[in-house]
């Protein structure tokens, strides 16, 4: 199942390292299947705020997206962003194929108290 690392991205300020940084992070995920899906893209916000930059990051599955962060090759060039850049990253699995929410609100459902 797919994983995804997004990150939103705010309040960058122009500095060499960060181009540095954009010059070396494909080759850190690329051995773990990883590439980008959206990044540096003007978003469009529907509803609330969300200010600065979205990138997503796509994965063949959780292991390949945990091992890229840990890896020496990506921990040796997160300085280089998190000196310039604000922003909160996650990583996240994707749903299998088939995926229906119904499901999920079934169960739910099931737990809810008797009205």
């Amino acid at each position: 199942m797919n994983a995804y690392a997004i990150a939103h991205l705010r309040a960058a300020d122009p500095h060499p390292e960060i181009a540095d940084y954009m010059e070396r992070i494909t080759a850190t995920f690329a051995p773990y299947g990883g590439r980008f899906l959206a990044h540096g893209a003007r978003h469009e916000v529907l509803e609330g705020a969300w200010p600065g930059h979205v990138v997503v990051i796509g994965f063949p599955g959780m292991a390949q997206a945990r091992a890229w962060w840990a890896s020496p090759a990506y921990r040796e060039i997160a300085p280089l962003r998190s000196r310039h850049i604000e922003g909160d990253i996650i990583l996240v699995p994707g749903v299998p194929e088939g995926y229906d929410p119904a499901t999920t609100a079934k169960a739910m459902r099931e737990t809810l108290p008797a009205e």
